[in-house]
């Protein structure tokens, strides 16, 4: 997509904004729900005959994994002819099946705000880039065990959900890391 902020004034751009998140068929009710619901799956899942957050303790990695894939599966399952869970490398986390735009791309983290993405993503964009960083993007963040582990909580929490639409040069490059910015 031809970004939407080419030739628009910066006072014009929150408008844009949140023109572009009416239009994407996922309302933000409904992000809530499903990532809230991925996360209660999660603890409901066993792996052989072992409970996730009673016997094992994924990384914070791997419960980005299972989040990602939870909340895809669902979308596609109740949204068949207009979700699906993107599996090759040139689509996104979760592919808009009427509309390539609105496809969405999934980051977590078990910081408390902060979202980090690949290296490349500060970097200009290539023409030969297997798909684009300009996306929707939904990011979760939440405890790791080793939090929650130290309070009376019965299982790690979701902290943080954010749904917007960023651009590769929204991204603030840094030495090690690249951190989706949080404001």
């Amino acid at each position: 997509m031809k970004s939407p902020y080419t030739d628009q004034n910066l006072d014009e751009w929150q408008s844009i904004t949140t023109n572009l998140l009416d239009k994407n068929p996922l309302n933000q009710k409904e992000i809530v729900e499903i990532i809230l619901n991925a996360w209660e799956c999660i603890f409901q899942s066993k792996i052989c005959d072992l409970r996730i957050g009673k016997d094992i303790y994924p990384n914070p990695q791997m419960m980005g994994y299972f989040i990602e894939t939870i909340i895809a599966s669902h979308l596609s399952k109740k949204y068949p002819n207009v979700w699906k869970h993107g599996r090759e490398k040139t689509e996104k986390d979760i592919v808009c099946l009427t509309n390539q735009d609105y496809s969405i791309e999934v980051k977590s983290s078990s910081s408390s705000k902060q979202i980090f993405g690949n290296r490349s993503y500060a970097q200009q964009q290539s023409d030969t880039a297997t798909k684009s960083k300009d996306s929707f993007y939904l990011t979760i963040n939440f405890e790791k065990f080793s939090d929650f582990e130290e309070s009376d909580k019965a299982k790690p929490e979701i902290t943080l959900i954010r749904f917007g639409y960023v651009e590769h040069s929204d991204w603030r490059g840094q030495k090690s890391e690249k951190v989706l910015p949080t404001e």
